[in-house]
């Protein structure tokens, strides 16, 4: 069966409505299980103490934050390419959920680096490639804001996107290309030396997991309505023509 029909609005949407609510008890099961086994029964750092159970909001909204983008990067080749309208509307529902994950991986980042480095802030290589990122993002939004033309503004916004998919690598893989930065290793490494303990990883991967569904949840509740806006706009169309 072809990945390609679902460029079908109605086979997507009639697909995604069966989806949502599975995957929307998946993230609030996941997510729940996470942060309380995170949360209440991983002992502290014996360098970071307590700050260390942000890494349960930090490293999964840093990872979906890069990879609503990469996701992004594979809508937007689709839509150069195949012009399958449902890929354009579903990076455009992703984009606000990225913003809002590398929001909260800044944020919570910011927290995190003020006990340990004395400053919530330094212009770290993955840091700067994040804020630059976060940058992307809103210029993605905003270029669709503009313009009236969805068609030409899925276009322009397309090619914005790939361009800004440099900084996702980036932000990806700055602390391997980088060894000056600041910036603590991958949390979840193939590398013993890096990879955070089983007391951590279990849970950590849970909250992943967790995160993972919850956007799924959402960029699908998202794309439906873009769907559903795009039929409506094009139906006021028609009717003011036929005045």
């Amino acid at each position: 069966m072809s990945v390609w029909k679902f460029a079908n609005p109605n086979l997507f949407l009639k697909w995604s409505a069966k989806v949502v609510p599975v995957s929307a008890t998946l993230a609030a099961l996941l997510l729940v299980l996470g942060f309380v086994w995170g949360g209440m029964f991983t002992p502290d750092d014996y360098r970071q103490g307590s700050a260390v159970k942000i890494l349960f909001v930090h490293v999964p909204s840093a990872f979906l934050a890069i990879n609503i983008y990469f996701m992004m990067f594979a809508a937007s080749l689709i839509w150069l390419i195949k012009r399958h309208h449902v890929s354009a509307l579903a990076a455009k529902a992703a984009a606000p959920i990225g913003i809002a994950m590398t929001l909260i991986a800044l944020v919570t980042g910011a927290i995190w680096g003020q006990p340990m480095w004395g400053t919530p802030w330094v212009w770290d290589p993955r840091l700067t490639s994040f804020a630059i990122m976060l940058a992307f993002y809103i210029s993605y939004i905003s270029l669709w804001s503009a313009m009236s033309n969805s068609d030409k503004a899925a276009d322009l916004s397309s090619i914005l996107c790939l361009t800004g998919s440099i900084f996702a690598v980036l932000s990806r893989y700055a602390v391997n290309f980088w060894d000056q930065g600041l910036h603590q290793g991958a949390s979840l490494s193939l590398d013993k030396e890096e990879h955070v303990s089983n007391e951590f990883f279990f849970p950590l991967l849970v909250c992943i997991f967790g995160f993972t569904f919850l956007f799924i949840t959402l960029v699908l509740i998202r794309t439906q309505t873009e769907i559903r806006k795009r039929r409506i706009v094009s139906l006021l169309r028609e009717v003011g023509q036929n005045r």
